[in-house]
């Protein structure tokens, strides 16, 4: 099955999750889409109600079914709880270190910005999304592609990042500094339930 590249919003509604992380999608129309949508919504089994969990953070971080599966897998081998060591992972893949980095307004463009190949990782020009940034690695924006509006606009709108990275708005040269905790991430998913709807 190919990522998901349809109406972001849509999906926001049908999950009554924001996937974008702004709220923006369910400010409008808090309901479902379609004709029905404004009806009442079915109560979930405990089956419906893991699988909606994994298709929250599964589309958040913008992955496919194999790609989020094989990630799962990799969190079962590494010690700790599984719940957190998939979050781990997802917040240590390269599209989604410059999007903390704010490099890109979304995961969608950040994805776009690594598959083009406009960012290093300790120098290097990495074009592959899922690449895995290991605490301490330097990420910056290859000298060419510095002065692109997309990456001047996205650090523009935004005021802060998350503590665990850091970037230098000027030479658009940061570093994933460590994992983050539990509490840095959205408090809204439940990783829980993705670990209980694979041990099925």
């Amino acid at each position: 099955m190919a990522r998901y590249t349809g109406p972001v919003w849509k999906k926001s509604r049908r999950l009554s999750f924001s996937i974008l992380e702004t709220g923006q999608e369910l400010k409008r129309r808090n309901y479902a889409p379609g004709q029905h949508g404004q009806s009442r919504r079915p109560k979930l089994s405990d089956y419906g109600t893991q699988l909606r969990e994994k298709q929250r953070i599964r589309l958040m971080y913008g992955l496919n079914e194999r790609q989020f599966y094989n990630t799962y897998l990799k969190a079962v081998k590494m010690q700790g709880v599984t719940g957190h060591n998939l979050l781990n992972l997802l917040e240590s893949r390269l599209d989604n270190v410059v999007y903390r980095m704010n490099l890109g307004r979304t995961r969608r463009a950040s994805r776009q910005l690594v598959n083009h190949g406009h960012i290093l990782v300790d120098g290097q020009k990495v074009d592959i999304p899922s690449f895995i940034v290991k605490p301490g690695q330097v990420i910056e924006v290859k000298e060419a592609s510095k002065k692109m509006p997309a990456i001047a606009d996205a650090l523009e709108a935004t005021v802060s990042t998350l503590p665990f990275v850091e970037i230098n708005k000027e030479t658009k040269k940061g570093k994933f500094i460590r994992l983050p905790e539990r509490s840095e991430l959205n408090q809204e998913i439940n990783e829980a339930l993705v670990v209980e709807f694979y041990s099925r």
